[in-house]
């Protein structure tokens, strides 16, 4: 077979990861293995396969067996100095500020996607592409004459919403060749190819430790409120809290309540019965445009708030400021700042940013 291109694979000692390189070269690329390690040993850990945890010797083992049983080279990047800068660091500031933020977005963009390929290139492996397991396609569209990101075939496991902040540069370097798999045939591929899937566990959450072991603070007291004001009960600190809560309040209430609001100034967490959890409306900043270069109209299209969620019908409308205006058109539960809104037009990705606050 006449080999194509080069391509970086970052392999993850998981089955999705591992397949994508199988079907690289299957394809005729020239594969090369490559890992980030971010693991320090500064924090805590249950050992609970994540992303960011103390079992990462035991995951380059297993993207080490992988890439023997491929016959491709494999070399392993410290990406920690990096990881904690870009990573850990936001977490925390936003975590602090009463604001619940997405680290694993903010590692593809930055780390996955970003430190990893340039220490690769650094490091003098010469290389075309850079590929993940992630569960998206990317393709050139000419309709947009831009690099579009597309969800994956296997709705269920897509990930576009983790990968929304990927920009143009990366995108065009980008290959994603599971997104038209559904994990069952990405499975099969692993046991026909001799992969052993069995002890592969998928990461599941960015920690395995708690997550006041990387927060570095001591408790600071203050009450839980009602959305007027009254007094239901105490807090040890609000990053202990986000916006959609209900378990772990300590507070006897005739209804199930819920946390509103953190209000990091007041140092208060606020909370309201079920029906208060809803809003229609609120602003996103920090955008990043995929299909269209920015938003310069009013447009329909669907969102989602959530990685979990499925999106939802809503429009967008661009402020004056380059932040945008998010309102459904049923109203949304749970809306909470520090999170990603990805917007969607059918199966392709808008853009997405960072959820600001409720809009007035």
């Amino acid at each position: 077979m006449t080999v194509k291109s080069t391509v970086i694979v970052g392999l993850s000692g998981g089955v999705d990861s591992s397949v994508a390189a199988y079907l690289l070269k299957e394809q005729g690329y020239e594969v090369i293995g490559v890992t980030m390690a971010i693991w320090d040993g500064q924090y805590k850990s249950t050992g609970k396969h994540a992303c960011y945890g103390s079992d990462e010797e035991e995951e380059v083992r297993e993207a080490r067996e992988v890439a023997a049983k491929l016959d491709i080279p494999y070399h392993v990047f410290n990406c920690s100095v990096e990881y904690k800068q870009a990573v850990l660091e936001y977490f925390k500031s936003e975590y602090l500020a009463g604001r619940t933020p997405n680290p694993c977005i903010q590692c593809n963009q930055l780390i996955k996607f970003g430190m990893l390929p340039m220490m690769a290139r650094k490091s003098g492996i010469s290389f075309d592409y850079f590929a993940t397991g992630h569960y998206a396609r990317v393709e050139f569209s000419e309709k947009y004459q831009r690099y579009v990101l597309k969800k994956a075939a296997d709705l269920k496991k897509d990930q576009t919403y983790f990968i929304h902040r990927l920009s143009q540069d990366q995108l065009k370097q980008v290959l994603l060749p599971i997104g038209g798999f559904n994990k069952p045939e990405i499975k099969e591929l692993a046991r026909r190819v001799g992969i052993t899937i069995e002890d592969m566990e998928e990461s599941q959450d960015f920690y395995s430790g708690d997550y006041k072991d990387l927060l570095e603070v001591e408790d600071h007291p203050g009450n839980i409120v009602d959305s007027k004001g009254k007094v239901l009960g105490h807090h040890k600190g609000i990053w202990n809290y986000t916006i959609g809560q209900r378990k772990g309040l300590g507070i006897a209430y005739s209804e199930p309540l819920y946390v509103i609001g953190l209000d990091k100034e007041a140092n208060i967490v606020i909370v309201g019965i079920r029906e208060e959890t809803y809003n229609a409306s609120f602003i996103v900043t920090d955008l990043n445009w995929i299909a269209l270069p920015e938003l310069s109209q009013p447009m329909d299209c669907s969102a989602k708030i959530r990685s979990a969620q499925i999106e939802r019908e809503a429009r967008i409308e661009p402020l004056v400021n380059g932040e945008v205006k998010v309102t459904f058109f049923h109203p949304n539960d749970a809306i909470t700042p520090g999170q990603s809104a990805v917007f969607y037009l059918d199966d392709m990705v808008l853009g997405g940013g960072i959820i600001k606050c409720l809009a007035e």
